[in-house]
């Protein structure tokens, strides 16, 4: 079995430019522990600091949410697609001027300011 998982520019960076990678991984579960493997940068951006997958990292199987799947409990499929997509956050009211234009930079991955997120 087989499972494509695309993967978003904004990791690219931490992937070597890998856009996507082929995996053997049942669940959910199993494909994020081989990311990971594959690409250990990628660590702190898919997990919290209790190893928790962070809330604005989503996942999407052919197109469906994977929440309505069954999240991890949903078993892939030959030949399914996966998207790994991080929310982007658009911050606070405070990084705002008058005019709505931001004055500070609010990372993508975690949508706080000041983290180590995008480092």
């Amino acid at each position: 079995m087989s499972v494509r998982v695309l993967l978003p520019n904004a990791f690219q960076k931490h992937t070597n430019g890998a856009k996507e990678i082929e995996s053997k991984a049942a669940n959910l579960p199993q494909l994020i522990e081989e990311i990971e493997v594959s690409f250990p940068a990628l660590k702190q951006h898919l997990r919290d600091s209790d190893g928790q997958l962070r809330r604005f990292i989503n996942f999407y199987v052919n197109d469906e949410d994977i929440r309505f799947l069954g999240n991890e409990k949903y078993s892939f499929q030959d030949g399914d697609e996966v998207l790994v997509i991080p929310s982007i956050a658009g911050g606070s009211s405070s990084c705002l001027n008058a005019l709505g234009a931001s004055l500070c930079s609010c990372c993508s991955y975690c949508g706080r300011e000041n983290c180590l997120c995008d480092i």
